[in-house]
């Protein structure tokens, strides 16, 4: 089976430093190497809770489909506390969205690929355009760097924050 290229955002509002370190720990565990942009606090999006998150986005190469990816989230985040009819704006635990796999687009396996959050929020894109910035958007064809660029910065508040991983240091408070 071919190996396929994965991009997901990591998000959590509740104990933040620990469901991330799990969730990059577990994504390690089942994929090996990992490419892991810096994490940021960015200000909640539609939520009525005013806890930050702590933002993300991890690349790795998998041989599973992307059902069997979105079902490996989704496992992650309930074992993580997250509740499955959980309301749509409410704190986590931990959110995993699989933003890519490879150059698939459209509908795959109910998966709507890519993510339409990579061109809306500022804590999805900024991580992307910092890991991976010469990387085409499989849409639009644009390098994520050039996203970025011409993202409209005020929309949304975030900045980087000193977070270790396994002794390694992934990103520094700017």
């Amino acid at each position: 089976m071919l190996m396929t290229r994965v991009v997901v955002s990591i998000g959590s509002n509740i104990d933040r430093e620990q469901h991330v370190r799990t969730c990059l720990d577990a994504l390690q565990a089942s994929f090996g190497e990992l490419w892991i942009s810096r994490v940021f606090e960015s200000e909640p999006v539609g939520f009525e809770d005013g806890r930050n998150f702590y933002n993300l986005v991890a690349v790795f190469d998998s041989q599973l489909s992307v059902g069997e990816l979105q079902a490996w989230c989704k496992q992650l985040e309930y074992a993580n506390g997250r509740r499955p009819n959980s309301p749509k704006f409410s704190p986590r635990t931990l959110d995993i969205d699989l933003l890519t796999a490879g150059e698939l687009t459209g509908l795959v396996d109910g998966v709507q690929l890519p993510r339409d959050e990579i061109t809306r929020h500022a804590f999805v894109l900024q991580p992307l355009a910092e890991l991976l910035p010469d990387t085409p958007h499989p849409l639009s064809g644009i390098p994520y760097a050039d996203l970025w660029a011409s993202f409209p910065r005020d929309s949304q508040a975030l900045w980087p924050v000193d977070f270790v991983w396994q002794g390694r240091v992934i990103s520094r408070a700017a």
